[in-house]
C-alpha cells in the first residue's frame, strides 16, 4: 500500500472518530477529554492535507489550530475557575 493512501485513510479514520468524540464530548466533565475531542479531528484533517501535498493549506491549518488551542485551553481553565 502506498504511503500517501495510508496517510489519507488514517486521516479519514481520525476525522470520523474525532467527530464522534466531539459529538459526545460536551457530556464529559474532564477538560483533558474535551481537549482531546478537539485535537483528534484536527490531526485527521492535517493528515488528509498532508496526503494531498497541500503545503500552504497544511501550514495555514496548523497556525490556526495552535491559536484555537490556546483559546480553548484558556476557556477551559476559566470555566474550571468559575465552577470552583
Amino acid at each position: 500500500m502506498n504511503l500517501v493512501v495510508l496517510t489519507t485513510y488514517i486521516g479519514y479514520f481520525l476525522l470520523i472518530i474525532g467527530v464522534i468524540g466531539a459529538i459526545f464530548g460536551p457530556m464529559t466533565n474532564d477538560p483533558l477529554k474535551r481537549l482531546l475531542n478537539i485535537e483528534v479531528p484536527s490531526m485527521g484533517v492535517a493528515l488528509i492535507f498532508l496526503a494531498y501535498n497541500e503545503t500552504l493549506a497544511l501550514m495555514t491549518y496548523i497556525a490556526v489550530n495552535s491559536v484555537l488551542m490556546l483559546v480553548f485551553v484558556r476557556a477551559i481553565i476559566k470555566n474550571e475557575e468559575l465552577e470552583a
